[in-house]
């Protein structure tokens, strides 16, 4: 059965096309069967590091050129790749682990590549951002993916501070020698805000940590192993979205200040006194005008 999955796959592949190929993020053997029908039928594999994608392709009992394609020469290695396109042959990309020009290089060539006239084809595959979800317990649909924090603390608290009344989930990576102070700037700017941490996805030392930020700085203190790994941080939406609306408190206290305030400031001071979320304020003041 799955060698007539894997075959269909094989016959289906176009000539002067780039396949864009999602990879095992860890557990090697999540990989699609599409996904090794490129990489064993592709004429060229565009790959993030050479060494990492020949133990992928090692595993599978895959032999290909690899061509390494990485941020800083991207565009000078497009050429390469739209000449053997040209030649009508067919070229996969892969990054060192999930999908190609998400928080990796990739980007520049997919660009080329269509410029110059060629068909450019996503191979799905695993992704730590959607496992990450997956697990959460949000049933909240629309997320916001932030990629990786800023290095710099000024920065990176500056970006935190921005979903302090986010009323949808964010998605962030970090990684293991920024973890703490991160953990630390959100124990400020998210007093009693739900997290969790994913680490280690799909690998064998696989650990969800979920709680305050409080609470996951104390398990990263008290197991170090804790601050090891690739990292996915999930923050969960203001407590107003989970809660299914404003508190009555603070819609009274809105009416208060908007009938003295324009409608912005209002909210603005408003979700300064309540804690309640200022764009949900801002809609709630907007409604009361309307049925006025």
């Amino acid at each position: 059965m799955f060698q007539k999955f894997y075959q269909k796959a094989c016959d289906s592949l176009l000539p002067q096309t780039l396949y864009v190929v999602a990879t095992p993020i860890g557990n090697l053997a999540d990989i699609t069967l599409r996904a090794l029908a490129v990489l064993s039928k592709a004429d060229v594999v565009c790959a993030e590091d050479t060494r990492v994608t020949a133990q992928l392709l090692g595993a599978y009992g895959i032999q290909a050129r690899l061509l390494s394609v990485r941020e800083h020469n991207e565009r000078q290695m497009a050429e390469k790749v739209i000449a053997a396109l040209a030649e009508g042959k067919i070229v996969a990309q892969v990054s060192d682990a999930g999908t190609p020009a998400v928080c990796d290089p990739g980007a520049r060539l997919v660009e080329s590549v269509r410029e110059a006239g060629c068909a450019v084809v996503p191979v799905m595959g695993a992704s730590a951002v959607m496992a990450a979800l997956s697990v959460a317990g949000i049933a909240d649909s629309t997320f916001y993916f932030a990629g990786f924090l800023p290095a710099k603390a000024g920065e990176r608290q500056k970006r935190l501070a921005q979903w302090q009344e986010a009323d949808f989930p964010v998605v962030m990576f970090e990684t293991p020698h920024r973890i703490a102070a991160t953990l630390s700037d959100m124990q400020t700017l998210f007093p009693g805000r739900r997290l969790m941490l994913g680490r280690e996805i799909s690998k064998t030392f696989e650990t969800f940590l979920s709680g305050t930020a409080d609470e996951l700085a104390a398990c990263l203190q008290a197991d170090s192993n804790q601050s090891r790994g690739e990292m996915v941080l999930v923050l969960h939406p203001a407590a107003q979205r989970e809660a299914g609306g404003l508190p009555p408190e603070a819609q009274q206290v809105m009416k208060i200040l908007a009938a003295e305030l324009p409608t912005k400031q209002a909210a603005e001071l408003a979700a300064k006194i309540s804690g309640a979320n200022k764009k949900a304020l801002y809609d709630l003041a907007l409604e009361w005008k309307k049925t006025s």
